[in-house]
C-alpha cells in the first residue's frame, strides 16, 4: 500500500475540507506517517475516516476532529506542549512537528514504552513519552504552552489548567450528553482560566474523568 499517497488524500478529503488548513497543521498532517501509530493489523485502514482502537480505552480520533483542536490551540514553534493521555502517540507526533517540545503522558508502562519506540523510529526527536497519573499531569515539567487531552471527558481537572504557562491554551472535549461533546479551547491569563466552545464533535472517552454524582437522600 502507498501510505504517502494515502496520506495525501487524507489530508485532501477529511482534513482541509474541514476548514483546517493552517499551513503548520496541515504540514503535521502531511508529514507525520499516521500508519505508524495504529495496530500492525489495522495499518491498511490507518487513513479512513474512523477512529482506530490502538489499545484498550485509548483509540485515534478522526482526523478532522483532531485538526480543529490543533488549530484552535494555534500552536507556534517555540511553544511546550503537554498531551494527556496519548495513547499510541499520534497526536504528541503532531505536536512533536510543530513545537518545539511535546511530552506525551500516559499512565501504562507498557504504553509509554511503544510511544517512545514509534517516537525513535520515526526520528520525532521533540516528543518524549512519560509515564504519571493523568489527572496530576506534570507540574514538575510545567508550565505549557500547550496542553490537548486526546479523550473527551466530563471533569476537567484544575491541575491541568494550573500548569498553563501565561496566555496558554488547553484543548479538551467535554462531554454534554447522549455521547456527544464540545470542544473546549481554554486560556490562561493570570489567574483567570476562560474557555470558548469551537465546535461538538464525539472523540473516544479518556476513563477515569467522570462528574462524581451527587449523593441523593
Amino acid at each position: 500500500m502507498d501510505f504517502a499517497q494515502a496520506r495525501k488524500v487524507m489530508v485532501d478529503s477529511q482534513v482541509r475540507v474541514n476548514d483546517v488548513t493552517a499551513p503548520n497543521v496541515v504540514s503535521a498532517f502531511s508529514n507525520i506517517p499516521r500508519e505508524t501509530f495504529v495496530p500492525k493489523g489495522m495499518r491498511a485502514s490507518a487513513y479512513a475516516e474512523l477512529e482506530i482502537e490502538t489499545s484498550d480505552d485509548r483509540a485515534m480520533w478522526l482526523p478532522r476532529d483532531l485538526g480543529k483542536v490543533l488549530i484552535g490551540l494555534e500552536p507556534e514553534a517555540a511553544d511546550v506542549s503537554l498531551v494527556i493521555g496519548a495513547g499510541a502517540g499520534y497526536s504528541a507526533a503532531l505536536l512533536g512537528h510543530m513545537t518545539d517540545a511535546v511530552i506525551a503522558l500516559e499512565d501504562d508502562e507498557a504504553l509509554v514504552d511503544a510511544m517512545a519506540e514509534r517516537f525513535a523510529e520515526i526520528g520525532m526527536d521533540e516528543a518524549v513519552a512519560v509515564q504519571g497519573e493523568l489527572a496530576k499531569g506534570l507540574p514538575d515539567q510545567g508550565p505549557f504552552d500547550v496542553v490537548l487531552v486526546a479523550g473527551m471527558v466530563e471533569d476537567v481537572p484544575q491541575p491541568w489548567l494550573d500548569q498553563l504557562s501565561e496566555g496558554g491554551r488547553l484543548g479538551v472535549v467535554v462531554a454534554s450528553g447522549r455521547g456527544v461533546g464540545t470542544a473546549r479551547i481554554y486560556k490562561r491569563a493570570g489567574d483567570t482560566f476562560a474557555f470558548r466552545e469551537a465546535f461538538e464533535c464525539c472523540p473516544p472517552v479518556l476513563p477515569g474523568f467522570e462528574t462524581k454524582k451527587a449523593f441523593v437522600f
